[in-house]
C-alpha cells in the first residue's frame, strides 16, 4: 500500500490529483458492523438460540460428583448437533472458588455439594456469536451466603439491562451496576466510607474488576468504540451487546486500601450473570432470555 501511494504521488504534479494522505479504514468499517441487518440479527438470534438451550442442558445435567469437563461436553455436544461452527469461545465451566476466577478454562474439578457453577459459554453460528453466562447451585439450594450476593448480581444485571436504550450513553450500563454492587456491598460491610468515593477511587474492583459489557456480533468482544475522546458512545438501533455484571470473592482476596478485611463466611463465592441484548427502536430485546436466572427458577 505504502508503494502504491508513493507511485500515485509522483504523478500528483501533472495530474494535480492523488491521494494525500493515507487513512486507516477501521474506524469506519467498525461503525458500520455495528449495526446489525436484519439477515445479520437473523444468525445471532440463531446462535443465542442454540446456546441458550446448551445452558439448559447443563444445568439439568450439572449434579455433584460430575466433573467440570463433562459439563462442557454437553455444552459444546448441543453446540454441534444444533448446527453451530462450535464454541464462540473457550467454555467456562468454574464450580466453588474456581468461579472466582475470570478466565478459568481448566475445567477439571469434579462439583462437590453446596458449590455455585458458574458456566460462561457461547456458540458461534455461520460465524455470528452468542455469550451466556449463569450462575447456579449444584444442590438446588444456594446458601445463605450465596444468596445475597447473587440477589445482588441479578439486582446489578436487571438495572443495568433497564439502561440499554437508543440514545443513552455506553457507560450508563456499567455505572448503574457498579453503584447497585456497591451499596449492595456497603449493607454486608464488605465496603465502607462514602459511596461516591468508593466509586471513584473503584474501591469495589477487588470484588469486580471487569466492565458490564462488550459488542458482540463476528467477534465476540466485537469491534466498535465505547468512546469518542471523553464522550461516551451513544447506543443505537441494531447494536447488540453483552451485559455481564458479578462479584468475585476470592479466596485470598486483598481489600482496596483502608476496606475492612473479608470475614470468612465470604471468601469463595464468585457469580457472574451475562445475557445478549440488542437495542432496539424503542429500548431493547434480551435475545438470551430463555436461561432462567431468578432465584426461585434455580432452586428446586
Amino acid at each position: 500500500m505504502l508503494g502504491l501511494w508513493q507511485r500515485l504521488m509522483r504523478g500528483y504534479p501533472r495530474r494535480g490529483t492523488g491521494p494525500i494522505a493515507i487513512e486507516d479504514p477501521a474506524p469506519t468499517l467498525h461503525s458500520l458492523r455495528q449495526i446489525k441487518s436484519p439477515a445479520e440479527l437473523e444468525r445471532m438470534r440463531k446462535a443465542a438460540d442454540i446456546a441458550v438451550a446448551a445452558h439448559n442442558r447443563a444445568i439439568a445435567y450439572a449434579k455433584p460428583g460430575v466433573y467440570e469437563y463433562q459439563v462442557q461436553a454437553e455444552i459444546e455436544h448441543t453446540f454441534r448437533i444444533s448446527g453451530a461452527l462450535g464454541p464462540a469461545y473457550p467454555s467456562i465451566v468454574a464450580s466453588g472458588a474456581n468461579a472466582c476466577i475470570l478466565h478459568y478454562t481448566e475445567n477439571t474439578r469434579q462439583i462437590q455439594e453446596n458449590d455455585l457453577l458458574l458456566i460462561d459459554a457461547g456458540c458461534a453460528y455461520e460465524y455470528y456469536n452468542s455469550d451466556i453466562t449463569r450462575t447456579f447451585p449444584i444442590s438446588g439450594k444456594f446458601t445463605e451466603e450465596q444468596r445475597i450476593l447473587y440477589d445482588i448480581v441479578l439486582r446489578a444485571q436487571l438495572a443495568a439491562i433497564a439502561q440499554v436504550a437508543p440514545g443513552n450513553p455506553y457507560s450508563q450500563m456499567h455505572d448503574t451496576a457498579v453503584r447497585v454492587i456497591v451499596e449492595g456491598l456497603m449493607d454486608l460491610g464488605l465496603l465502607q466510607g462514602d459511596i461516591e468515593e468508593i466509586i471513584k477511587e473503584e474501591k469495589y474492583k477487588p470484588f469486580y474488576m471487569h466492565k458490564t459489557g462488550h459488542w458482540l456480533g463476528l467477534d465476540v468482544h466485537d469491534v466498535g468504540v465505547y468512546a469518542h475522546g471523553d464522550t461516551a458512545h451513544n447506543l443505537e438501533p441494531g447494536h447488540v451487546t453483552t451485559v455481564e455484571p458479578g462479584i468475585y470473592i476470592g479466596p485470598n482476596i486483598t481489600p482496596a486500601e483502608g476496606q475492612p478485611d473479608v470475614p470468612e463466611r465470604w471468601r469463595g463465592i464468585g457469580i457472574r450473570i451475562e445475557d445478549d441484548v440488542l437495542v432496539t427502536p424503542t429500548g431493547h430485546e434480551v435475545l438470551t432470555a430463555g436461561v432462567p436466572k431468578l432465584i426461585e427458577d434455580l432452586e428446586s
